[in-house]
């Protein structure tokens, strides 16, 4: 008799599991179809930002092809179109190469907003530090040391990308700005540093003698008579904008 209750007990759990999975089958199908549509979307987001990086990498190339030909208007044209469309890293490189042709034709301010675009829409960091960097030396000659120090401070932290020649431009900030005392100090440190290029450390020793020699008391007379004169004509050499890397 124990052996028949057993049985009986046996079918009805077989069927009660039955009943569960015939009412779960449903649930299981839906939730099938809805990791099938995630992975088809996923699949066809990837889709179209390999295609669309492939298409702002051949226009952006083709831009700096013609820049290089010397048709500017062309140039311009295709860096335009990529930093409105593009993908975000293409977008900022295009930004910061409208950024440099503007500020190479003494269009500062035109350039410092295509930099501070350029690094709001980069996501990569290094491209993010490059753009605000870029910022910030087109500035150097005009900006108050307050400016300058806002930007340039948070970029010379522990590993951020451009570090050093972050430490550079605002220890040459410090010396337009007349301290010559704290800029010494920056000097020193860079011409020392094991992170900082040759060139770096040679244009740290070079600035520390200008101070040592007390000549670098008239450089933020100098730079601000400098920065009253009119721009270049367009098709003479450009000074470079800012301490390079």
């Amino acid at each position: 008799m124990a052996d028949v209750f057993e049985e009986v007990e046996d079918q009805l759990r077989a069927q009660q599991l039955k009943s569960a999975g015939l009412k779960a089958l449903p649930w299981i199908a839906v939730l099938l179809v809805v990791a099938l549509i995630g992975a088809l979307a996923y699949w066809g987001y990837d889709h179209f930002q390999n295609q669309a990086g492939a298409q702002a990498s051949e226009k952006y190339a083709a831009a700096i092809e013609a820049a290089q030909r010397g048709d500017v208007p062309a140039a311009k044209v295709a860096l335009t179109e990529v930093s409105q469309k593009g993908p975000p890293a293409y977008r900022a490189l295009a930004l910061m190469q409208l950024g440099g042709e503007a500020e190479g034709n003494g269009k500062n301010a035109d350039a410092v907003k295509l930099f501070d675009q350029a690094a709001t829409v980069a996501k990569d960091p290094i491209l993010t530090d490059l753009a605000r960097l870029k910022s910030a030396f087109a500035l150097m000659d005009t900006a108050p040391y307050s400016e300058l120090e806002s930007r340039l401070k948070p970029l010379t932290a522990e590993k951020r990308p451009y570090r050093t020649p972050a430490r550079e431009a605002l220890a040459f900030a410090k010396l337009m700005n007349g301290d010559t005392a704290g800029a010494r100090g920056d000097f020193v440190v860079l011409s020392l540093s094991q992170d900082a290029t040759e060139d770096a450390r040679q244009r740290a020793q070079a600035a520390m003698s200008l101070i040592d020699s007390g000549a670098a008391k008239s450089l933020p007379a100098a730079v601000k008579a400098a920065a009253a004169l009119p721009p270049m004509p367009q098709g003479l050499p450009q000074v470079p904008q800012g301490p390079a890397q």
